[in-house]
């Protein structure tokens, strides 16, 4: 049998697929069909596909084989056997596909295309697949309606885009067609009978069209080859639909082809395409409606052709192509290739993997498995336990996959069990797997995480809750610092805060906040340290206080010094940063050793120790009455409602003033739902700034405004 079957293949290659028959005719003995008919009726069919209709070799014959034995009977140790390896491997892949159950094939199409090239790892699987399909579909009658559904719609999702782009088009036109008689029956049997109906009258206009045009295209040395071609039943229908048109109204139902024989020399090419052209419009009548020239300006994928539908004496319209050997070539098996545009779907990689694939094919280039492209791997594809496939990157862990699936369970996830088994989150995923996450409501992300995913989402959505966790961990620490300075009596104005923070070496508020709520800063070196910064500054003033006998000033005690703001006559003296006291605000000076006179607000916190402790050193001050131009800097201490929009009115009061904005900070209070701003700016007097407080404090949202 096996002689008679595949005569084509020498003594060792019937061997070979002797050897794989009778180990699947031994395990398959009791297996049926739908119809109740033994079930080695099927690989006997798809081999008969793969030797007779494809012309693949005999390795893929006794991969069919194996591999449906295998499928039903995995107890089948078909290795003791000593096949050659690539049989193993197509097997294998075959093994794989079959194990595909699309949960939505409608919407995920395009998806599992890739994981049938994906288990592909010998490119003839893909091919064997599609043998294996096409031989269900034509015995399709026997499965029940159920059944037949689903594979009717995996057959028009999957295998007719994959038969396209592999070139297999006598395959893809009967898949198209089993596919239409079942699905739409009735429109099926009305464009078959038109189609069989014109079948001789096709044939007619054929040898009509060309009678006229023999004698001038043999005359002007044009070796052509003539390709006439009629649209599939499917095609026809699916333009029909598209075009909203009558049978009779798809004018290309019928084509003829010119393909020219000459040099590859771009303008021969073009010359003899545009010879051709014009023996053809000059001879019927063209339609330049539906004139398509890429020849002069070819397509973007290089296809090259001339189009244009004419009509002949009887009123019948035609499609005529004319285009070299050479374009043809590109246009079927080039980058242009037919089914590119087609608009079949499809991703640059696996396009390019299926093309050299269709290749190797036709030119029997297939001599060792390792020698042959391999499909892209830049992705896994992975099923949910309830069928769902996802797509991940390559070196996808557990922990990306729980990401994929919901950000809630990615941050909840402690593992996950892989085709069964359990695995930590750390367990890289391969494709085919199912994969099943475990989670814990204690759990929680950690920084480590981020060292081990892959994917761009499980990234971003770990920095997120990590964010998220340090605010809440911020403000727990901010609350416990105002409650324990509060406690203390002290003050901790930023620029102190700033030096403390970066003696602990953190860089911003929200780190060195949530530090403090995870108790990795001792609370009380806070205290330790404004007390010493404090004892500091005034051992600072005691030593730059000077000696009442050495101090040269005005002696009276009631003289009064005079200020501009740019200099009291001759004697320094510079605005307290304690304070940072405006012009018109209520002042007094204090002399120092080095620094001349320090200028003091009246309300200044300093102010009552100053007096009590160093009468002798105080200066009556005030303001002069014709004062040059400076500027002075004074901080505002705002609080608003958690509204982003204040900010904006916030920064155009200001502005909108004689006053210059120096710097402006914002803490969140997301506890009390607060903005706490703290803004720097430059006024020319307590006039303008008194001006900017009262407008700032109309403003909605903002709750108070204080000057400090």
């Amino acid at each position: 049998m096996i002689n008679e079957l595949f005569p084509q293949y020498d003594e060792a290659g019937r061997e070979l697929i002797r050897k794989a028959y009778d180990i699947a005719a031994q395990a398959l003995a009791e297996d049926m069909r739908s119809n109740n008919h033994p079930f080695i009726e099927h690989p006997l069919g798809v081999a008969r596909i793969v030797c007779d209709e494809i012309g693949l070799q005999a390795e893929c014959v006794a991969a069919v084989f194996l591999h449906e034995t295998v499928r039903f009977h995995p107890e089948v140790d078909i290795f003791q056997y000593g096949f050659p390896e690539d049989v193993y491997t197509m097997v294998d892949g075959l093994n794989k596909i079959s194990s595909i159950k699309p949960k939505d094939t409608r919407l995920e199409a395009e998806n599992y295309k890739k994981l049938i090239v994906q288990y592909s790892k010998d490119p003839r699987v893909t091919v064997i697949k599609i043998a294996d399909r096409l031989e269900v579909m034509r015995n399709l009658n026997i499965f029940p309606r159920a059944s037949r559904e689903n594979k009717q719609l995996e057959t028009l999702m999957l295998y007719i885009p994959l038969a396209h782009q592999l070139g297999l088009y006598n395959i893809k036109g009967e898949l198209e067609n089993i596919y239409f008689k079942f699905a739409e029956p009735e429109q099926y049997r009305l464009i078959t009978n038109k189609l069989k109906a014109g079948e001789k009258d096709r044939q007619r206009l054929t040898d009509e069209f060309i009678r006229p045009l023999e004698q001038r295209l043999h005359e002007s040395g044009i070796k052509y080859k003539l390709k006439a071609r009629t649209k599939s039943a499917y095609s026809i229908y699916k333009k029909m639909v598209v075009q909203k048109v009558p049978f009779e109204g798809v004018y290309d139902v019928f084509a003829i082809r010119f393909i020219i024989d000459c040099d590859e020399d771009v303008k021969t090419e073009q010359h003899l395409c545009w010879q051709v052209y014009s023996y053809v419009t000059e001879e019927y009548e063209a339609d330049p409606k539906r004139f398509r020239d890429w020849l002069s300006q070819p397509k973007p994928n290089g296809y090259e052709s001339l189009h244009i539908t004419v009509k002949n004496r009887q009123g019948a319209y035609l499609e005529v192509q004319i285009r070299t050997k050479r374009m043809d070539d590109i246009a079927e098996n080039g980058h242009a290739a037919h089914w590119s545009y087609k608009g079949v779907k499809h991703e640059v990689t696996i396009d390019n993997w299926l093309q050299s694939v269709r290749y190797n094919l036709e030119h029997q280039i297939v001599s060792q498995p390792e020698d042959m492209p391999q499909p892209p791997s830049k992705e896994i594809f992975v099923f949910t336990p309830t069928g769902e496939l996802k797509i991940l990157q390559t070196g996808s862990t557990v922990l990306d996959f729980a990401f994929n699936i919901h950000s809630g369970l990615g941050a909840h996830c402690i593992g996950g069990r892989v085709n069964g088994k359990s695995v930590s989150i750390r367990e890289k995923l391969n494709t085919g797997d199912v994969v099943e996450i475990m989670s814990g409501k204690n759990q929680k992300p950690s920084a480590d995480w981020l060292n081990f995913v892959v994917s761009s989402k499980a990234k971003s959505r770990i920095k997120h809750e990590l964010s998220e966790m340090e605010f809440k961990k911020a403000a727990e620490g901010k609350e416990i610092l105002e409650r324990r300075l509060k406690n203390w009596k002290l003050e901790l104005p930023m620029d102190m805060l700033t030096e403390f923070m970066k003696k602990q070496k953190y860089s911003t508020l929200n780190a060195f906040f949530a530090a403090l709520g995870e108790e990795k800063v001792d609370i009380n070196a806070i205290k330790t340290f404004i007390l010493a910064k404090a004892e500091n500054r005034q051992t600072q003033q005691e030593d730059t206080v000077v000696q009442a006998e050495e101090w040269k000033g005005n002696s009276g005690k009631d003289d009064i010094l005079v200020l501009n703001a740019r200099d009291v006559k001759g004697i320094d003296y510079k605005m307290s940063l304690c304070c940072n006291p405006v012009l018109g605000d209520d002042v007094f000076g204090f002399v120092t050793r080095d620094a001349g006179i320090k200028i003091h607000r009246m309300s200044c916190p300093n102010a009552s120790r100053l007096m009590d402790k160093y009468p002798y050193r105080i200066q009556k001050v005030r303001w002069s009455e014709t004062p040059g131009t400076g500027d002075f800097l004074c901080t505002l201490k705002i609080t608003t409602d958690m509204e982003h929009s204040v900010l904006g009115k916030i920064m155009e009061v200001i502005t909108s003033f004689k006053a210059s904005l120096r710097s402006f900070n914002v803490n969140e209070d997301k506890r009390n739902g607060l903005f706490e701003i703290s803004a720097r700016i430059l006024v020319p007097s307590n006039m303008e700034l008194d001006k900017v407080v009262s407008q700032l404090g109309h403003l909605k949202h903002v709750a108070k405004v204080k000057r400090i």
